[in-house]
């Protein structure tokens, strides 16, 4: 596996980091991706935060189920099913539902 270049990043302010910081880099900071002082930020914020804590160690758990289970055959009737929800659920959201960003711009 490579692993993914460092990313840094300013946080809060004089408070340090914010649980929106923190969400917006959950993934970078759980895969240790995370400049080490941006990285010492987060972890005070976690110190202080037990909402913040639990994602992240739920995050952590659900890495770690994933990375250790054999993927298994799903049942063809059910992957069928599957496939034809998430395909009817893509044709509803379609391209137009992409740009939510600027609502002025057609």
């Amino acid at each position: 596996m490579t692993k993914k270049p460092t990313q840094t990043h300013t946080l809060g302010g004089k408070n340090g980091a914010t649980c929106g910081e923190l969400l917006a880099l959950l993934n970078d900071y759980v895969d240790g991706g995370v400049d080490p002082a941006v990285c010492k930020e987060l972890e005070a914020h976690l110190e202080h935060c037990n909402p913040c804590q639990v994602v992240v160690d739920n995050v952590r758990k659900t890495i770690t189920l994933y990375r250790d289970t054999e993927p298994c055959e799903l049942p063809i009737e059910f992957r069928d099913r599957l496939h034809s929800a998430l395909r009817d659920c893509w044709k509803e959201a379609g391209p137009a539902k992409k740009s939510r960003r600027n609502p002025t711009k057609r």
